[in-house]
């Protein structure tokens, strides 16, 4: 297919284009294959470069000859077009969606887009799993890299290498593959070096109703225990839902086949409930006409921020166990694919300083979240204006992000990271030029053979030219663990994604302009303290040999 058939009018002159924080401005509009460009030859005028891949929705009016469109994107934003002549605005919009909902992967941006900046790094071999194992090598020797996967022929949405305890075979894990959903069985996500202890992820046990049992499952999860430990299952469905699942081939954990492992349920809330929510909070950011309580009411009715505080407490209660009771845990929900990865990737930012660096997070990113087959295609379709929206849609890293914020907000000089980091995670999950966040797992990745054919997030993001706008000026490196507060009042909404389109952020930005001053002034006096303390010790060493007889 030819972009060009669905470009029915690719320029149009005299176009007005409003957005936030600029004046409207008059240009020409050109669509591209990918882009949505507005000029103009005004001075000192921003060109607007707008991804199709970035646009959720549309919305069309006419008033007389002129016609508008509203395009609403899925970073939240909102643009107004003013554009002469019916026909030509009819034509832009149905192009426009056309161009915003391409059912080929493989017509997507990131397949076209050949970088102006040097390659330092290549991303795509980044944070290779043999290389994150090495890591724990060297402070256990109870675990090995498993090839199993090889082929994906066991779990299509798992990595080709995994982690799993070394006293477990090939043929063990095959048969445990068949016990779990989605061939998803038992595989290390972190591995505590204090004390020993591991956070293991998988699918729900397909006990169903006749509590089917699989003693290579029971043997693989008790080979993670130590003598006369007990262990942690954390389920993050509620004990009706997880029993309910047995009905339909599911199940948990039966205590009479695992005695040396105690069950929490732990409610996290998935799919279209978390999809309504975030529709439900945007629409209440957008609103300018509110008074305090309906405002306030609406942002309760949302339910954001009880999610945040559902997932943060159960990756507390995951940390705790680890650290506090020195406990080994397993974490799964139905799929293991959402809020399982919410939890072990939080566990992980509380337990481990690592993760609070910037390659420690791209790290945990690709371990948790892309390699552990997280289906960002089908989460990230749509955003919080589309109208059409599938039972799969739903803002799980979003939420995800948010929770780091949080953490980040409560501890800010614990993170390497500053917040522009998860904010531009959170735009190119949605739309990018990289090929990362393309494809459902690493198997669909494998065969769009994304590594030789588009580019890798990480290879820009790690420049040093890019680095600097993501790092952190207060971080100092903090080796202990954090506990953040789950309390009501110390969570609030995350102004820099929700409102940075409603509200100027200028006197924000101003304000952290001069933190970053103040900070650079205060390094430059210690050095000159240093540089003097360094010759006031010579001076008094000289004047000692001099005093000597």
């Amino acid at each position: 297919m030819e972009f060009a058939e669905l470009i029915k009018t690719p320029r149009v002159d005299n176009v007005v284009l409003h957005r936030p924080f600029y004046p409207a401005v008059e240009g020409t509009l050109c669509l591209t294959g990918h882009h949505l460009i507005l000029s103009s030859r005004q001075d000192n005028t921003e060109e607007l470069w707008l991804l199709h891949s970035n646009i959720d929705a549309i919305d069309k009016r006419f008033v007389g000859p002129l016609g508008t469109i509203i395009i609403k994107c899925k970073d939240f934003r909102i643009i107004q077009l003013d554009i002469p002549g019916m026909e030509e605005c009819l034509n832009i919009a149905s192009s426009i969606e056309a161009l915003s909902t391409l059912d080929s992967i493989t017509l997507m941006y990131p397949f076209f887009y050949r970088p102006m900046f040097e390659v330092i790094e290549d991303g795509w071999h980044s944070f290779l799993p043999e290389q994150e194992f090495e890591l724990y090598s060297s402070a256990t020797s109870e675990w090995r890299l498993s090839y199993v996967n090889k082929e994906f022929s066991v779990c299509l949405s798992y990595p080709p290498i995994v982690i799993v305890p070394k006293s477990i075979d090939d043929e063990a894990l095959r048969k445990v593959a068949t016990f779990r959903h989605g061939g998803r069985f038992p595989v290390l996500s972190y591995y505590h070096k204090k004390n020993g202890m591991v956070i293991m992820r998988s699918g729900q046990p397909l006990t169903g109703t006749n509590g089917r049992r699989c003693k290579e499952d029971e043997k693989l999860i008790n080979a993670t225990l130590r003598a006369g430990k007990r262990g942690y299952i954390i389920d993050t469905r509620s004990l009706n839902v997880a029993q309910q699942a047995r009905a339909k081939g599911g199940g948990f954990e039966q205590e009479a086949h695992y005695p040396q492992w105690r069950r929490i349920h732990k409610s996290i809330e998935r799919y279209h409930i978390l999809q309504e929510s975030l529709i439900k909070l945007v629409e209440a950011c957008n609103d300018q006409t509110h008074n305090m309580d309906r405002w306030l009411g609406k942002l309760e009715a949302s339910n954001w921020l009880t999610h945040i505080k559902e997932i943060l407490t159960t990756a507390c209660l995951a940390a705790q166990c680890i650290d506090r009771e020195g406990a080994s845990i397993l974490i799964h929900g139905t799929e293991g694919t959402d809020s399982t990865l919410q939890v072990t990737s939080l566990a992980q930012i509380i337990l481990e300083p690592r993760s609070r660096t910037i390659r420690g997070f791209e790290a945990l990113i690709e371990r948790e979240w892309l390699q552990a087959g997280h289906p960002f295609q089908q989460r990230c379709a749509q955003s919080a204006y589309c109208n059409s929206k599938q039972k799969w849609e739903s803002p799980v890293f979003l939420l995800f992000l948010d929770c780091v914020w949080q953490i980040l907000r409560q501890f800010p000089c614990s993170f390497e990271f500053n917040e522009n980091f998860l904010i531009m995670l959170f735009e190119h999950t949605y739309a990018s030029q990289f090929g990362t966040f393309l494809g459902n797992n690493e198997s669909e990745r494998c065969k769009l053979k994304l590594q030789q054919k588009t580019m890798s997030l990480w290879s820009w993001v790690n420049r040093p030219s890019e680095l600097s706008k993501f790092t952190n000026p207060l971080f100092e490196a903090n080796n202990l663990v954090i506990w953040p507060s789950v309390a009501p009042q110390s969570l609030q909404l995350w102004e820099g994604i929700f409102l940075r389109w409603n509200r100027s952020s200028k006197y924000l930005d101003e304000a952290y302009e001069e933190m970053v001053n103040i900070i650079d002034y205060n390094k430059e006096l210690q050095a000159k303290v240093n540089i003097l303390r360094r010759q006031l010790a010579e001076l008094e060493t000289e004047d000692g040999i001099q005093e000597s007889p």
